[in-house]
């Protein structure tokens, strides 16, 4: 269960619209039951959408059509009456026999058809003494006819026309209606155009009562069909989440929690292989941890029962490198190889002394305000001797980090150290640059070289312990071999990053970055990029100068020291 913290915090989220974008990412790619609902309701809601269009579009033509028939054979059969009244009277050429045999004609196709809104009138506008007076009864008016309609029926005495209109209803809004128009034959007066229109209102009311009932039953059935999936989900979701929150549990170290057993379907037989992998894997991380606390008592104990003979043998061992002048030739080669593999060894006592710690977990920082530029620069200074003799030009790029913050010098130092080693060692004597950068969040260094490079399978073993990518090449510098396995470690003590970019023939660049604050939320993203973009021949011998503030210059320690990112 979530702790009112995080409850506090979900809510604050919903609160604000402009987070909706992130929380529902966020959901997609977190929550099964909402991206598993969220799909159904969609490809749902779509198939119902589909079909009720469908349904909406096939009712609202069949009504029309049935309608329109409907108005087609009303109108027919008024004008059929009406003509045959018109055509069985005798009027004899009297105007008053035609005006009365007119309101005959207006009677009929007043109650047969089933409108109000009917016109009758003269095709021929010539004057004629005889030819009675046409009408309109209702909203229709010649104004709404069209002209083609007029035209066609006027060109076509046998056939019915009809054409959609807008009729003004009497609540002032527009309506769809459908107007008929045919000719009437008056006896000694000639033909007449007669015009029915039909307010189609009705059947606009019952389209939109069936499409309102149409929408309704398809958000109550996307409802219900929601309602039913989040109850099938729930029933296999809520066991999987279980076992997901066990198995993060087991993850971090909770080595006796296990799955309940309900049943005897699949998610039960899941829940006993976990447990039963989840107790097999207990006993061996119990063996192999009991081991690994024999090793590091091992080698802590060898590595502090050797520091006394190793002293003594390194103080003969100078003593008699201090006289070599004294010596033959052969015992003056011999005593400086003796010194020099007492030192080597010396290192490689300290570097395991120290992955002993890391082992254990008794490591701590001793953190100051240090300036990465300043201390980079240093390392630079002191690490000139060592690659002039190599014929290694050190290039110093420093367009950042300049404001000093929390670390430890001495760790920072010895990675710094390191890697400007290996690059010199490396770097075929070409140009080894090193660039300091900050942001808001984090400051980096990188090291970089245009020596042999790596493949991208020795890159992802760089930082391994005693392993070299070609074990005939020679050292000539020195190291332990575990060198970048401790500057992983001191890079992530701080709770920072050293990453490794290489190329076979371009070059290597190690990037430290290290965080300003470990309260400070961080990305993981360098201000110095792991991948260069420019080439060395196009960074000139750029240094940025470092006077802004004061610093203590640690005491240089042995050259020695540095480790090889291929021991």
């Amino acid at each position: 269960m979530p702790t009112n913290g995080v409850t506090i915090a979900r809510k604050a989220r919903w609160r604000d619209w402009r987070s909706w974008p992130d929380t529902f990412s966020g959901l997609w790619t977190s929550s099964l039951p909402f991206r598993t609902l969220l799909t159904t309701l969609a490809l749902t809601s779509f198939a119902i959408l589909v079909t009720f269009v469908a349904m909406a579009l096939a009712i609202q033509n069949n009504l029309w059509e049935s309608r329109k028939d409907d108005v087609l054979a009303d109108a027919q059969r008024a004008v059929a009456v009406a003509q045959s009244t018109l055509s069985s009277a005798e009027s004899r050429g009297d105007r008053t026999a035609l005006q009365a045999l007119m309101s005959d004609v207006r009677a009929q196709l007043t109650s047969v058809s089933s409108s109000d809104m009917i016109a009758v009138f003269r095709i021929d506008d010539s004057p004629s003494p005889v030819a009675p007076t046409g009408f309109f009864i209702g909203r229709l008016s010649e104004d709404l006819l069209s002209a083609q309609l007029r035209q066609r029926v006027a060109d076509h005495p046998e056939t019915q026309w009809w054409q959609p209109m807008e009729i003004a209803g009497a609540d002032g809004l527009t309506h769809a209606g459908i107007v008929v128009g045919q000719q009437l034959n008056f006896p000694d007066a000639g033909a007449y155009e007669a015009y029915i229109a039909y307010d189609l209102s009705d059947t606009e009311q019952t389209l939109v009562l069936v499409q309102s009932s149409l929408w309704l039953a398809g958000v109550l059935l996307v409802g219900l069909i929601a309602s039913i999936a989040w109850l099938a989900l729930r029933s296999v979701v809520v066991p999987i989440t279980e076992a997901a929150e066990t198995s993060a549990r087991f993850a971090a170290g909770d080595l006796e929690v296990r799955l309940p057993v309900r049943g005897e379907d699949e998610l039960a037989t899941l829940a006993v292989s976990f447990n039963a992998m989840a107790d097999s894997i207990e006993a061996q991380i119990k063996e192999l941890g009991e081991l690994s606390l024999v090793q590091q008592r091992f080698v802590s104990d060898v590595s502090h029962e050797l520091r006394t003979p190793l002293t003594t043998i390194r103080l003969a061992a100078e003593m008699l490198n201090d006289q070599r002048e004294d010596f033959d030739a052969l015992t003056a080669r011999t005593t400086e190889l003796l010194h020099t593999q007492v030192q080597r060894f010396d290192v490689l006592l300290a570097d395991l002394l120290e992955i002993s710690r890391y082992d254990a977990g008794s490591l701590q920082l001793e953190m100051e305000a240090t300036s990465l530029a300043h201390l980079a620069e240093d390392i630079v200074d002191e690490m000139r001797p060592l690659a002039a003799s190599r014929d290694t030009e050190l290039r110093f790029v420093a367009p950042g980090g300049h404001t000093p913050v929390d670390l430890d010098p001495r760790r920072v130092r010895r990675v710094l150290r390191n890697l400007v080693g290996n690059a010199i060692e490396h770097g075929e004597g070409k140009p080894v640059v090193i660039t300091v950068d900050s942001n808001s969040e984090a400051v980096a260094v990188g090291v970089r070289d245009s020596g042999l490079g790596m493949s991208p399978e020795d890159a992802e073993r760089v930082f391994d312990r005693f392993w070299r990518a070609d074990p005939s090449r020679q050292r000539t510098i020195g190291g332990s071999g575990l060198g970048l396995s401790i500057a992983l470690g001191d890079a992530r003590l701080h709770g920072g990053t050293l990453m490794v970019w290489s190329e076979l023939g371009v070059g290597t660049n190690f990037v430290l970055a290290i965080p300003r604050s470990s309260s400070q939320a961080w990305d993981g993203t360098s201000p110095v990029p792991l991948e260069p973009t420019p080439s060395l021949a196009e960074i000139g011998a750029v240094t940025e100068p470092i006077a802004l503030y004061a610093r203590n210059r640690a005491s240089t320690e042995n050259v020695a020291e540095t480790g090889d990112r291929r021991p």
